[in-house]
């Protein structure tokens, strides 16, 4: 039995968080896409080499809600503080297909 696609959004979070690439990598399919404000529909390369490594910005991120859209689609909105100060939410809508990430859509927000 695989994991909801809530639960791994919840492992890729965590994963990210604690900057564990190795446990990170195989919850992404290889035509994943990320696309944010910043950027637009870059690949998993692309993200773990740009996205990935970010994690030490934050003083503080977690999840307050990570709720299931339907069978495939998960948003995640969370709150962060940046090691700079400020704290800001966003949330993310994540396909998650056949137990593995397939796009992330951030939308940022405003400070919390």
């Amino acid at each position: 039995m695989t994991d909801s696609p809530a639960h791994i959004v919840e492992a890729a979070f965590r994963y990210y968080r604690s900057q564990d690439r190795d446990a990170a990598l195989p919850l992404y399919a290889d035509g994943f896409s990320f696309t944010s404000p910043q950027d637009d529909h870059i690949d998993k390369a692309t993200f773990f080499e740009r996205c990935f490594p970010t994690a030490g910005r934050f003083k503080e991120q977690r999840l307050l809600h990570v709720t299931p859209a339907n069978e495939e689609l998960v948003f995640a909105y969370y709150e962060y503080e940046l090691s700079t100060g400020g704290r800001h939410r966003n949330v993310e809508a994540i396909t998650v297909r056949d137990g593995l990430i397939q796009e992330v859509e951030v939308f940022f927000g405003g400070r919390a």
